[in-house]
């Protein structure tokens, strides 16, 4: 983007605000949106079919009505799992708490039926706000080769994405039940490091978080094979159904709705699922080793800054519909970036990316469009300088020229005495010099104008500037027979100021004033000073004009239409000209005008330093 280093940095300033903008707000409201794209990125993306390694023994509805409530389940489920163990499973989690007892017969048949089962784990849950645990009876618990938690972990929203594979209180530790009886099933111990949980050539990257060890769940999805799943009823009704376990890892739990253990997962859509469906998809994850880890925050920042680079080069080099175009196409790598993840098994954070691009996309062409605008204007500005140099040039130089023209045609066509030959060359030379003086004066405008140009600094009697261009407006005055007059100026009243520019300021008033004024009337000028100003005024017995045009005559070309139905020559620059000389200088122009009574024009300008203290009102 072409400007000057200041307007480079200003952009890189906005830049990287909006940059620390996109990152905190993405970190402070961005969770629930970054959860959002991860479901639908979720369901979107399918990974690789693998075959179930689980099974369910599903303590539902008709298995609840069969025997009377959760309150009888515990003699049918020992009768269950007696059968799940001639199955041959590889493991058994039950995911019961089998903390109160029964009575007697009823426990002892429990108890017997744990002891015949393989590999079997004992659920155990925290209660009393996290403080204690909740375990198996002593006995249930000596029969179970390993005891685990079935905390589920859902996020705010109550979406379970992800499960703790560690629980701690009390220096008390328990593992994920999944993880116990994927562990069981391999026959082989869990070694751990700060980074990853290790289960034989399983390397589980959970690293230890103050949160404990978080492992996203990869359920299976609906189009693929399900868990099979075996009702406790039907199971006891049939006890052939005992084959469907033969080799599997079996997770026995509740699954009816009345029970109310039911949370919504990434593929629910407003069907929950129950807790042991959630610790056997946990264990398919652990299975099939599709594990889903988030990339570093430091990546995401990174990659953050690359498209915040990217939005900002963009609209730096390119303008119009190609920086767009590559804008979209900024916007379309940081949507489609966290989904190209996923499909890599990898979280990348969605709002953060997504959200920088769109502000620094925004910001960028924003800024675009202030500077190309700006440009614009600066364009404009400059055409309409070049415009009214034109007029200038038409409106201010033709008298000159058409002297001077008379004049060489006059030596040229006819014969004339020494004396009037001498005559007419003076004018010519006389002609051709003021000529020059307004090329330099227009020349010395436009750079006023844009800036280019630092003022003159010198004192300026006022007594011999109105001298001047009175004597440069006689010969117009005389051919309408206007006596110009002028009250006793002082020879101490002085400004500070460039000369040339300030005679033509005045010249221009005394031009206007004469142009505008009926024949045989006067055109007054008086200098003064008052209140540390000098005043300069031209007042004509002229056309006037009304208030609303006098707010208005400043402006470039405008002319009232009085003066334009006078008949004389003029194009409306002269006086925004004459306006903007005398604010350089630090002055303004004072407007006293009626409708057929004539107008004042005064010069306010600031005293020369050396002038003197002024009075509060002294008319010299």
């Amino acid at each position: 983007m072409k400007g000057s280093k200041g307007s480079q940095f200003v952009y890189v300033a906005l830049l990287a605000a909006v940059f620390l903008v996109a990152l905190t707000a993405s970190w402070t409201i961005g969770a629930q949106l970054d959860n959002n794209a991860y479901d639908f990125m979720f369901r979107r993306f399918q990974p690789p079919p693998w075959q179930p390694g689980s099974a369910i023994l599903a303590i539902d509805e008709p298995t609840l009505q069969r025997f009377g409530g959760m309150r009888n389940i515990r003699k049918p489920l020992a009768e269950g799992l007696r059968l799940v163990a001639l199955g041959h499973p590889r493991a058994v989690a039950v995911d019961v708490i089998l903390a109160d007892p029964a009575g007697g017969a009823i426990d002892a048949s429990m108890r017997e039926a744990l002891r015949a089962t393989p590999n079997l784990v004992l659920a155990s849950e925290l209660i009393d706000n996290g403080r204690q645990w909740e375990d198996p009876l002593p006995d249930f618990r000596a029969a179970a080769a390993a005891v685990g938690h079935v905390h589920a972990d859902p996020d705010l929203d109550w979406v379970t994405r992800a499960i703790s594979l560690e629980k701690r209180t009390a220096g008390d530790r328990r593992w994920a039940i999944s993880l116990e009886a994927f562990r069981l099933s391999r026959g082989l111990p869990i070694v751990e490091s700060p980074r990853d949980v290790q289960v034989g050539a399983t390397v589980i990257p959970a690293p230890r978080t103050a949160d404990g060890r978080l492992m996203r769940i990869r359920y299976i999805p609906p189009s693929q094979s399900q868990i099979p799943r075996v009702s406790l009823k039907r199971l006891l009704e049939e006890p052939a159904l005992q084959t469907k376990f033969a080799g599997k890892v079996v997770f026995a739990g509740v699954t009816a709705q009345t029970e109310g253990d039911r949370l919504a997962t990434p593929y629910s859509l407003g069907q929950p699922m129950v807790g042991v469906d959630i610790n056997a998809n946990a264990f398919e994850t652990l299975a099939s080793g599709q594990f889903i880890t988030d990339v570093s925050l430091v990546w995401v920042v990174l990659f953050c800054l690359a498209v915040a680079a990217a939005a900002g080069t963009v609209f730096a080099l390119w303008t119009g519909w190609l920086s767009y175009v590559l804008g979209a196409l900024v916007l379309l790598a940081a949507h489609v970036t966290p989904y190209l993840f996923f499909t890599h098994q990898r979280v990348f954070s969605f709002v953060t990316p997504v959200s920088t691009a769109w502000l620094e996309t925004i910001a960028a062409a924003s800024w675009q469009l202030l500077v190309v605008r700006r440009s614009l204007r600066r364009s404009e500005a400059e055409r309409s300088r070049y415009q009214q140099a034109m007029q200038f040039v038409t409106h201010e130089m033709r008298t000159p020229l058409s002297a001077i023209q008379g004049s060489s045609e006059l030596i040229s066509r006819y014969p004339l005495s020494e004396e009037k030959r001498k005559q007419v060359a003076l004018l010519i030379n006389s002609e051709s010099k003021r000529l020059a003086r307004m090329i330099e004066v227009f020349l010395n405008v436009e750079k006023l104008s844009a800036g280019h140009m630092e003022l003159k600094r010198e004192a300026i009697a006022v007594k011999d500037l109105v001298e001047i261009c009175i004597l440069r407006a006689g010969p117009l005055a005389d051919r309408k027979h206007i006596a110009i007059k002028h009250q006793p100026i002082g020879g101490e009243l002085c400004v500070t100021g460039d000369r040339e520019l300030m005679e033509y300021a005045c010249y221009n008033l005394l031009t206007n004033a004469v142009k505008y004024s009926p024949q045989r009337t006067e055109v007054t000028v008086s200098g003064w000073r008052e209140n540390g100003h000098i005043r300069i005024a031209v007042e004509d017995q002229g056309i006037g004009m009304d208030q609303k045009e006098v707010k208005k005559i400043f402006q470039k070309f405008y002319r009232t239409r009085k003066a334009e139905e006078s008949g004389e020559t003029g194009t409306g620059i002269g006086l925004s000209i004459v306006q903007q000389i005398v604010e350089q200088h630090g002055g303004r122009i004072d407007v006293v005008s009626r409708p057929g009574e004539g107008s004042r024009f005064t010069l306010v300008l600031p005293a020369a330093a050396h002038a003197g203290t002024p009075t509060a009102a002294e008319r010299v």
